[in-house]
């Protein structure tokens, strides 16, 4: 019994412990990468969706007001032989489910999404902030 493959894992561990990144979610591999990128007018989320179609998302925003997104993917890819016979069939099921909450400044009716090259882009317009009016005095009766 060698000591060192029980403890293959040990340098992570150092640099969690010294740094402190426990703050640092431990995510999924199979989980797409997401940006969520702030501009004056509105929020971008981009997830990673290579080979994902338009129709494998669902977007909701609930009644928490949380932005889910959902990706839910079913494939089935088989070989067969000239007499029928399956030599090899595979399928391939994935699901993801991304919730953000979603700040009070943005215009829920108005979010929109596309996908393009393998990026899923929602974008969350912000609501217009009220208008500031000039200094306005109050009389004291």
């Amino acid at each position: 019994m060698t000591p060192a493959k029980h403890q293959q894992n040990w340098l992570p561990g150092i640099f969690n412990d010294f740094f402190g990144n426990e703050w640092i979610a431990k995510t999924n591999s199979a989980a797409p990468a997401i940006n969520i990128v702030e501009t004056e007018k509105a929020y971008e989320v981009e997830v990673a969706a290579p080979g994902i179609t338009k129709d494998d998302f669902e977007i909701t925003v609930d009644k928490d007001n949380h932005l889910v997104i959902t990706v839910e993917r079913k494939q089935e890819e088989d070989e067969k032989s000239k007499k029928g016979r399956y030599l090899r069939r595979e399928f391939s099921y994935s699901q993801f489910q991304q919730t953000l909450i979603l700040p009070d400044n943005v215009d829920t009716d108005a979010i929109e999404a596309c996908q393009n090259n393998g990026v899923l882009t929602v974008k969350i317009p912000k609501k217009s902030a009220p208008a500031v009016s000039e200094k306005k005095k109050i009389a004291v009766k």
